[in-house]
Parts: C-alpha cells; sequence; structure tokens
C-alpha cells in the first residue's frame, strides 16, 4: 500500500473532533523521531500540539498542519462510517480525508523520502508544527505555539501549510495570502409591548429596518490587486417572543467582514457604529476579532512551490487569496514565507468527505519536491 494512503487512514480511523487529537500527533512524532527528528509536545489546556525539528542550523522550513476534524454531521448520511477509513471508486472516504488528515500525511512521507535521498546535502532545517485547534477558537493552538518560538527566538523562514486549496486537481490553485476576518454582536434595544398598543412600546425591528439596511451594503475596496473587495454579511438575525400579539423588547444580528489588507478593523468598526447613531438607536455591541489579513509578497517559497508543481503535473497554478482564515495568520507577522497547498477542497466538512487516493501520492511528491529546490 502506499504509505502516504496508508498514513492517512490510520488518521482517519482517530476520532479527532476539534479539539481532540485522539493519538494523531503521538503516532506522527514516533514516525519522525525514527528519522532523528527532535520531539516536543505542548499542551495548552485541553489543546494538543506538536512541534518536531530535523537539523542544528541554517534556515528553517516548517510545515503547518491541523490533526482536528469538524463533527460529522447526521451520520446515517455517510455512505460509510467517517471514522472507518473507506475505498471506493479511487476514491478515499472519512472525515479528515481532505482536511486535512491527508496533507500531514504527505508532510511525512515527503520529509521521510527526502531525508533518505538527500541526508548529506541538507542545507537548513525541517519542522513539522499540527495542532488540534485549528477547527474551533484556535485560541490554544499555533498561535501559542509561535509565542513560545518567539521567546526562543526561533525563526521561520518558509511554511508550507497543507490546507486544501485545490480546486479541480492537485496543484491548479495555491493561496499566498487570506483575508482578515472581524465580526460583531449587536443588540438593538427596543421597549416590549402589547401589539395593540404600539404607542406604549418601541418595536426594535421597525427602528432598525432602515439601518440594517444600509449595514448589509457596506463594502471596502482592495487597493492592492490581490483580494477580494471586503463585503459585510449578516449570519444571524432574531427578535421576537414567539407570541404574534407581543412586540419584542430587543433584536440581536450578528455579521462579519472578511477584509483585505486595504482595510483596517477600525473603519469597519466606524462604518457600522456611524450608521446605527445616524438612526438614533440604543444599543449594545461586542466586537470579536479572528485575524489579521496576510499576503506573501517574497518570492523563494511560492516560485519553488510552483516549480514543484509545474514539474510533477504540468499545471501553472493559480494564486490567490479567497476563502476562509487560516492557522497562517499566526506565522505571517513572524515575518515567514507562507503559500498554502493541499487536497482537492470540493468536499471538506461535507456528508462523504474524500480525497483522490492518486493525489496523496502526489502531493506528498510535491512536497518533497519543495524541499529539495530549497534545502539543497
Amino acid at each position: 500500500m502506499d504509505p502516504t494512503l496508508k498514513l492517512t487512514k490510520e488518521l482517519i480511523s482517530r476520532q479527532s473532533i476539534t479539539p481532540s487529537d485522539e493519538g494523531c500527533q503521538e503516532l506522527i512524532a514516533k514516525r519522525l523521531e525514527t528519522i532523528n527528528f527532535k520531539i516536543e509536545h505542548m499542551p495548552f489546556d485541553d489543546v494538543n500540539n506538536l512541534w518536531a525539528t530535523y537539523g542544528e542550523k541554517g534556515p528553517l522550513f516548517v510545515f503547518l498542519g491541523h490533526t482536528d476534524v469538524v463533527p460529522t454531521g447526521p451520520r446515517e448520511e455517510w455512505s460509510s462510517d467517517p471514522f472507518k477509513p473507506s475505498e471506493r471508486d479511487g476514491f478515499l472516504y472519512g472525515r479528515g480525508a481532505a482536511d486535512m488528515k491527508g496533507s500531514v500525511a504527505a508532510f511525512v512521507t515527503a520529509i521521510e523520502e527526502f531525508i533518505s535521498e538527500y541526508k548529506e546535502d541538507i542545507k537548513g532545517r525541517i519542522g513539522v508544527m499540527l495542532t488540534s485547534d485549528e477547527e474551533g477558537p484556535a485560541v490554544n493552538g499555533v498561535e501559542k505555539v509561535v509565542e513560545e518560538l518567539n521567546q526562543r527566538d526561533e525563526k521561520i523562514n518558509w511554511c508550507l501549510i497543507g490546507e486544501p486549496t485545490s480546486n479541480k486537481e492537485i496543484g491548479d490553485v495555491i493561496k499566498i495570502g487570506r483575508r482578515g476576518s472581524i465580526g460583531s454582536n449587536i443588540k438593538i434595544i427596543g421597549v416590549q409591548g402589547h401589539i395593540a398598543y404600539p404607542q406604549n412600546a418601541k418595536n426594535p425591528i421597525h427602528l432598525a429596518a432602515e439601518a440594517i439596511s444600509e449595514i448589509s451594503k457596506l463594502s471596502w475596496k482592495d487597493e492592492t490587486g490581490k483580494f477580494q473587495d471586503s463585503v459585510l454579511q449578516i449570519s444571524n438575525l432574531n427578535s421576537g417572543t414567539g407570541a404574534s400579539n407581543v412586540i419584542p423588547g430587543s433584536l440581536t444580528l450578528d455579521l462579519n467582514v472578511r477584509h483585505s489588507p486595504s482595510t483596517t478593523t477600525e473603519e469597519i468598526k466606524v462604518a457600522v457604529e456611524n450608521i446605527l447613531d445616524s438612526h438614533s438607536l440604543s444599543y449594545e455591541i461586542n466586537w470579536t476579532k479572528g485575524g489579521n489579513p496576510f499576503l506573501n509578497t517574497q518570492t523563494s517559497l511560492i516560485d519553488s512551490v510552483k516549480k514543484a508543481i509545474e514539474s510533477l503535473t504540468g499545471i501553472t497554478p493559480e494564486q490567490t487569496t479567497d476563502g476562509g482564515t487560516s492557522d497562517g495568520r499566526f506565522i505571517a507577522p513572524t515575518g515567514a514565507e507562507i503559500v498554502e497547498l493541499g487536497p482537492v477542497n470540493e468536499s471538506i466538512h461535507k456528508v462523504d468527505e474524500h480525497v483522490d487516493i492518486e493525489d496523496l501520492s502526489l502531493l506528498s511528491k510535491i512536497y518533497a519536491n519543495v524541499l529539495q529546490r530549497l534545502l539543497t
């Protein structure tokens, strides 16, 4: 059996629903330890993190991934048990197959192959950073590990993240940056009352309707040429008591903006709150920052990944910054070059998540080729 496929199956078999790891990192650590990696487990609260390094000097190349997965959803809707990897029609099915246990397995087999072939010629160090807190709040994962590495003055030069970036086939898309994320919960305060006596109440739905309409149309243009424009989306809107004869006393809404580096979080806050104030609304607002945007403007890692993909697939990858946030947002402030490359993302977080079996071996070969280009 192909070694990347075999390891992916072993990882899928462990029910590591975030923030659980269920021994995935210990399995990886034992594999890496046999090829002379130094192993450090860095648990923070209920989150497991692994930091493994090979070599003593030179620039540091890091593979970054996560061992946690999202919940399965209704198990009865899966064609097979999500934690019993199943091969069907050339695909491997199971939770985490594409996001991102396949990539983590490919990290390991790529490193094993690279060290076996180039052990005497390696000019630099290799790191593997894994967390079980990527699909969750991401509070005790990569952010905490990076804080620890910063205290040691441990500098990461290149970071390749195994997020499932590909659209139709392996390597057709890589990510060279990500948008930032900021959200808020807003409570519009009215006065509850009998629906037959509106003069004795203040209906927050009526009061806020125009403001909500204006807020929903907010957008900010990207000036970098590398990102989509920043657009606000309202994700939840709730009011009412459940009774048809009661004017509600409040309305709550949640919104989120995925924004480019051209737009600051302060600009977003001011724009939203100015609209609320212009309608003389009584409100409470709480802002939550999900992460800063980042863009890799350096070229050595991008070029190496691009050439590795071209040499093994004949594809020239599209370089994008779309999609959600990733743990790259915690690495970017260190100054490291960041590229994301992983499996086809069509089935991630869905019932019957799967990955093309041949893609697992190909991904491992691409990762190994990147190592060869940067470290020999």
